[in-house]
């Protein structure tokens, strides 16, 4: 049963190439933060590490555990599976930890609509411009453009989830991003004022979607 001394969920989505996980990672770095480790079915990346960066796990296995009704939430991204173990998330909120969740919109409509009795809190993360983000897309460790390519495709629906959010943060550096993101959580945890610009978001999203 939640109480007064358990821990918020905080969840980061953006298009694939924002920069969602490095500011997951960072704010992981915080006291009494924990990111969620996420189930997926597509192949680790070179810098990846089974059971740290995700739970890497067959088809087969990831729709057993879709039967058995174990996932907090769950996409298909890409043609690849990626799903949240409720067990581990609750056991971590209980304990008063913070959990971060790495995860796209629809698993972060999932879990909006399960309406669980934590406080949440929705970021979604923007590039400067698209022409930045292509960029960032191309120099990964991907095979060729076409990767990119196809990913840009899906930027122009994706940017039309920013409505559902809480916050939306442009990530034009790095460093600001995570201060901003940072301070906005403190804002939130304490009821404080809250520095935010609703009409800049939406501008920055009209230059983005036109």
């Amino acid at each position: 049963m939640p109480t007064q001394n358990d821990g918020v969920m905080i969840i980061l989505s953006s298009p694939s190439g924002a920069g969602k996980t490095t500011l997951v990672k960072l704010l992981s770095e915080l006291e009494n933060f924990e990111i969620s480790i996420s189930h997926t079915t597509r192949k680790p990346r070179a810098n990846e590490i089974q059971n740290k960066d995700y739970y890497f796990v067959k088809e087969d296995e990831f729709k057993r555990l879709i039967k058995n009704e174990e996932f907090l939430e769950y996409a298909k991204v890409f043609e690849n599976l990626y799903g949240t173990s409720r067990t581990p998330v609750i056991d971590k909120l209980n304990k008063g930890k913070n959990v971060l969740f790495d995860i796209d919109w629809q698993g972060a409509d999932q879990i909006k609509n399960k309406k669980l009795d934590y406080k949440l809190i929705t970021f979604f993360i923007l590039p400067p411009s698209k022409e930045v983000l292509f960029k960032r897309l191309s120099n990964r460790d991907m095979k060729d453009k076409l990767i990119a390519d196809e990913r840009m495709k899906k930027f122009s629906r994706d940017v039309l989830h920013w409505i559902n959010y809480d916050y939306v943060v442009i990530n034009d550096d790095l460093n600001k991003c995570y201060s901003k993101i940072y301070n906005l959580i403190q804002a939130e945890l304490t009821n404080d004022s809250k520095d935010y610009d609703l009409d800049y978001v939406r501008k920055h999203v009209q230059k983005l979607t036109n």
